[in-house]
C-alpha cells in the first residue's frame, strides 16, 4: 500500500512515516502542505492519503474538496489525521468525503493497523469502484 502522508509538522511526519514503513511495511510519500500533497497525488497516485486537518495555507477540508473536484484524483481515499475529534466534527469529515479519522496524538505502533482497517472497511463499502 502506498500512503501519501501529509502533515506540516516534520516530527509528526517522521514518526508516522517510520511507523508506516517499518511496522506497516507500507510505502510512504511525505508532503509538508496540502498544496504539495495535491500536486504529488497526481504523480504518485497513492492508494490512500493520510492528511492533517489543521495546516497553514490550505487546511485538510479545502484540500479534500480540491481532490474531489479533480477527475484524476477524486477516487483517492482520504483519512484525516487530527486532534479535532468531537463526534459532530468526525461526522462532518465523513459527510464531506473522508473515509476515516485518526486521532492525534496517535499511537505509532497502532497506526498501520488503523490505516489498514479503515481502508478495508472502505473497500467493503464499495470504495474504489
Amino acid at each position: 500500500m502506498k500512503v501519501l502522508l501529509v502533515d506540516d509538522e516534520a516530527d509528526i511526519r517522521k514518526v508516522a512515516q517510520l511507523s508506516l514503513t517499518a511496522i506497516g511495511k507500507m510505502t510512504t510519500v511525505p508532503a509538508s502542505s496540502a498544496r504539495q500533497a495535491i500536486e504529488m497525488a497526481a504523480t504518485e497516485q497513492p492508494d490512500l492519503i493520510l492528511m492533517d486537518m489543521m495546516m497553514p495555507g490550505m487546511d485538510g477540508l479545502s484540500a479534500l474538496a480540491e481532490l474531489r473536484a479533480s477527475e484524476l484524483l477524486s477516487k483517492i481515499p482520504v483519512v484525516f489525521f487530527t486532534a479535532k475529534v468531537q463526534q459532530q466534527e468526525i461526522e462532518h469529515y465523513l459527510r464531506v468525503g473522508a473515509i476515516g479519522v485518526i486521532e492525534k496524538p496517535f499511537d505509532p505502533l497502532a497506526l498501520p493497523e488503523q490505516i489498514r482497517r479503515i481502508y478495508a472497511e472502505w473497500l467493503e463499502r464499495g470504495g474504489g469502484i
